[in-house]
């Protein structure tokens, strides 16, 4: 089954040398990798809500990670772009490094949709590992098949079809 993060993944939309070093150009660049997505309905509303969003509060989830993100009604569907920086972008006061970023755009009329996108990014991204494989990775498509595998690595195993959760083992 797939995850819920590799499907709204496209390499087109991930940048594994950001150029940028400040962090409303780091935006700009990750976020204008969405100008054009079909689930976009305007695209500057949408880029306004991100930097009006990350202006009220730091973006940063910690170990070197952020998730700039707009609920807004210029998306019509959950959309993702991934931006991945050498020499780390300092993000908030505390001055920590962030290297990757996660942009995130979804509609306001699903919040659910967006809880459970956030909750398993954040699932996936406290693994040391899995960062670590993420800033190693060489291509966009590598990019895509760590996440693809960690999601397969977190899970839950599938039941068999014989057996339901209240049934015995038959023979």
């Amino acid at each position: 089954m797939a995850g819920k993060i590799t499907p709204l993944l496209d390499p087109a939309r991930i940048t594994l040398h950001l150029q940028s070093t400040k962090r409303t150009a780091v935006l700009n660049e990750i976020g204008r990798l969405l100008d054009g997505h079909p689930q976009v309905v305007n695209y500057a509303g949408f880029y306004d809500e991100l930097l009006a969003r990350d202006r009220l509060d730091t973006t940063g989830l910690g170990n070197g990670v952020a998730l700039p993100h707009a609920r807004t009604e210029h998306v019509k569907e959950i959309v993702l772009a991934v931006g991945r920086s050498d020499a780390g972008i300092t993000m908030d006061q505390g001055g920590e490094l962030v290297r990757l970023f996660f942009v995130l755009g979804t509609p306001k009329s699903k919040p659910g949709d967006y809880l459970a996108v956030v909750s398993a990014l954040c699932k996936l991204l406290r693994e040391a590992a899995t960062r670590e494989a993420l800033l190693a990775a060489a291509t966009p498509e590598e990019f895509i098949g760590v996440i693809r595998a960690a999601e397969e690595k977190s899970a839950p195993p599938a039941l068999s079809q014989s057996n339901g959760p209240d049934q015995p083992t038959r023979p």
